[in-house]
Parts: structure tokens; C-alpha cells; sequence
């Protein structure tokens, strides 16, 4: 077995761990070549290997301090497979619409261990949650309201937690989700008033969720992050109807995508962790507390395959046309959020070493936005070659416009 090598404009590309290739340089998915997945099941092809989600979750348990919750993040990745492969691993799912809330217990997550958090629930969204049993992170006091009338309607309790939107921000993260005027979470400031308007409700206060930013790789900065988080519960415990049972401090842990990214320290991350939780306040001393992660878990699990169907010369420059693009890999366009196009990690799948070249690997739709490569290096490449593009288990094949232009879906495969 061997290793993966790829370059990007002179640089060598962060090929995940767990990818190998076999003596004949074929890369390997669970031990098998993935051209004979590609084979089997056609192209474009998302492939997961599920030993390495199981790896990550180990390497969480081992790092973080005894008793802290995981709870996975179905938006991420909500393949059915995948999701029932993650159900016994970890302690919830936290699902963002009514579609994930069923993809979660059809994955056999029981409706007491699954949080529903997002701006825009519908009355229909709510009553299914209610229905379930499933935690209501409320995010305004409008909502709380309905999430009321709604169980009172139904004659059924509701457990609900307050989404905060805190005063602070988490330094270096991809994508802020609050410290300053957000559709997420309750202001901090306006957070004591609505613990207030639970009292005589009906609902069951659970606890607070917070959920600060995305894609950070600074583990000092997540244990500030955190460390602020369990500050400012506590102060609001004070104002809530009872004691917080349950306090998710977010996620937003990072993976290394491009080739000057560094692999976030989970192990310094978790021994912060470890002392924060024991010098907790008293208020706090008999509340769970949890992460609530999905790309961590999942991003470097998957890839997706591609096969060139055309070569070609344009102004001195050499084109692979692949059958994939951005309808199924939004993210590795440099679609999705990014400011600046870079990279993602990508290799030829059927072989490796012999002569390089640089190449632009694009896909097959009608716009010059579906660029899955810009000037790499690759072996020299003919059609029906494989191309394999790293970091697809999370914000995939579901967070791309699959509909864009007609072509069919990707597949997808769970395998290990």
C-alpha cells in the first residue's frame, strides 16, 4: 500500500488519511480498487468509506473529556447509509428541516436524542418535532410562541432549549453564524426575557444551544469559543425555570482542505475542555454538555469519482472534460461560500506515477464556473480515466443545484 501524492501549482495537495493505493497505483476505498466501484455502479459516484467516519468518532472519544456528547450533524452528509452507520456511534443527530427529522429517526435515532434547530420552522415542522419527541432549539420569541400553541393544540409536551445568538465571534472561522445581527438564535441580551415567558408555559426548558461559526482549524480559538460559551450560560441559567440539563457549545471544528492548512488539535483542544468543564459554575455542575459536528466527522470519509470523456488544447493550455462538475461537487468549484478559488485535493484514480502534466480539470456543464481544477498536476489523462476529488463525504452531492441543466444524479456508496 501506498500513499497519495498531488499537486496544485507546485504545491503538494493535503490528501486525507486512509486513502491508499494498491501495488498496481490503483486508489483504494475499504480495501478495494474504487474503479471497480466507478465500474460497477457508473459515474459521477460519491464514495464513503465508513471505517474512517468510525476512526474519526474514535479519535473524538479519545481526545475530549469523558462524558462529552457528539452529536452528528445530518446537513453534512444525509445519506441513508451513512446516517444509519453514525446512529449507534454517537448520542444524537441534529437535524435543520422536517425532511432531516424523518431521514434521522428512519435512521433509527430515537426521537428523544434528535435537535431541531433553524430560523424558519413551519407549523407542520414543529408539530412533527413535537410529535417525536424531539428537542425544539428555539431560535426567536415569536417561535416559542407557536412551538407553545402548537403542543398545547396537541395535547402534548414540548421540550424546548433557547438558541443563543452570542456577543462574541469565533476567530479565524470559515462562515460566522453569530456575534452581531444573525437570523440564528436569540440575542443574548434579549435571551432573560424569553427564559421569563416560560414560566407557567407548559414547555420543558432543556437548555441552551449555541453555535458560533464553521470550518475553524484554530483549536485556542475553539477553546476560547467554548470557554465564553460556558461563561454566558451560566449567567443565563440564572434567569431560566430550571437548571439546563443540556448546553451544545456548537462545533464548527475544521478539515484541512488546501495545501497551507493545518489539521485542527483535537487532543490540546479537548485538554482545554477537560479544565473548563471542571471549573464549570456550580449552576452548571449537573448539565451535559455537547459538540455538535458533521464535517469533522464525515469531510475527509468521501470522494467523488469522475471520468474524462474528452480531452483538449486552448491557448497552450491542456482541458480534461469530466462527466461530473458542480452539480454534484458545488464545494470544489469554489462555489459555495469560498472567496478566493483554490484547489480541492484531487488525483487520477486507475494509476499512478509515469509522466505529469499540468492540467485544468472541468466538468460537463455550460458555465465557466464548473472548474474542478485549475492548473494541477496530474499523470498524463485520456478518456475514460478516472479522476477521484478528496474531501466530498460533507456538503456534496446535497449541497449542489443536482437539477442545474438536466443531468442525471451521482451515485452514491457506502463501503469499510
Amino acid at each position: 500500500m501506498t500513499g497519495i501524492g498531488s499537486r496544485t501549482g507546485g504545491e503538494t495537495m493535503h490528501v486525507p488519511p486512509g486513502w491508499v493505493r494498491d501495488g498496481a497505483g490503483r486508489l483504494l476505498a475499504a480495501g478495494r480498487p474504487v474503479a471497480e466501484l466507478a465500474d460497477a455502479h457508473g459515474t459521477p459516484l460519491f464514495v464513503y468509506d465508513g471505517a474512517l467516519v468510525e476512526a474519526r468518532v474514535r479519535a473524538f472519544r479519545a481526545a475530549m473529556p469523558q462524558g462529552l456528547r457528539l452529536h452528528y450533524a445530518v446537513k453534512a452528509n444525509p445519506m441513508p447509509e451513512l446516517l444509519a452507520r453514525v446512529a449507534p456511534l454517537v448520542e444524537g443527530f441534529d437535524v435543520a428541516s422536517g425532511g432531516e427529522l424523518g431521514h434521522a429517526r428512519a435512521a433509527g435515532m430515537a426521537g428523544g436524542q434528535i435537535g431541531f434547530a433553524g430560523p424558519g420552522k413551519r407549523d407542520w415542522e414543529i408539530e412533527a418535532a413535537v410529535r417525536e419527541g424531539a428537542l425544539l432549539q428555539v431560535e426567536s420569541a415569536g417561535e416559542l410562541a407557536r412551538v407553545r400553541a402548537i403542543a398545547q393544540r396537541l395535547g402534548r409536551p414540548a421540550r424546548v432549549a433557547l438558541r443563543v445568538n452570542p456577543p462574541f465571534r469565533l476567530r479565524g472561522s470559515g462562515m460566522h453564524m453569530g456575534g452581531g445581527a444573525s437570523p440564528f438564535g436569540i440575542d443574548a441580551a434579549e435571551v432573560p426575557a424569553v427564559l421569563a415567558a416560560l414560566d407557567g408555559s407548559g414547555l420543558i426548558f432543556e437548555g441552551f444551544h449555541l453555535f458560533a461559526g464553521s470550518q475553524n482549524l484554530d483549536w485556542q480559538a475553539l477553546a476560547a469559543m467554548s470557554a465564553h460559551s460556558i461563561a454566558l450560560v451560566a449567567e443565563l441559567a440564572a434567569h431560566a425555570p430550571a437548571p439546563p440539563r443540556l448546553v451544545t457549545l456548537g462545533g464548527g471544528f475544521g478539515v484541512p482542505y488546501f495545501p497551507a492548512d493545518r489539521p485542527l488539535d483535537v487532543a490540546a483542544l479537548g485538554a482545554a475542555l477537560s479544565r473548563q468543564l471542571a471549573a464549570r459554575p456550580p449552576v452548571l455542575g449537573a448539565t451535559h454538555f455537547a459538540f455538535e459536528l458533521g464535517r469533522w466527522l464525515v469531510a475527509e470519509a468521501g470522494i467523488y469519482l469522475t471520468r474524462v470523456v474528452d480531452r483538449k488544447r486552448s491557448a497552450g493550455q491542456t482541458f480534461l472534460v469530466t462527466d461530473g462538475g458542480l452539480h454534484h461537487q458545488l464545494a470544489a468549484t469554489g462555489n459555495l461560500g469560498t472567496v478566493v478559488r483554490r484547489n480541492y485535493p484531487l488525483a487520477l484514480a486507475d494509476r499512478a506515477g509515469g509522466p505529469v502534466e499540468q492540467v485544468n480539470v472541468v466538468g460537463c456543464l455550460c458555465t465557466p464556473l464548473d472548474r474542478l481544477g485549475d492548473r494541477v498536476w496530474l499523470p498524463e489523462a485520456r478518456p475514460g480515466d478516472l479522476i477521484a476529488v478528496f474531501m466530498a463525504g460533507a456538503y456534496g452531492r446535497t449541497a449542489s443545484p443536482e437539477g442545474f441543466l438536466g443531468h442525471p444524479p451521482a451515485g452514491e456508496r457506502l463501503v469499510g
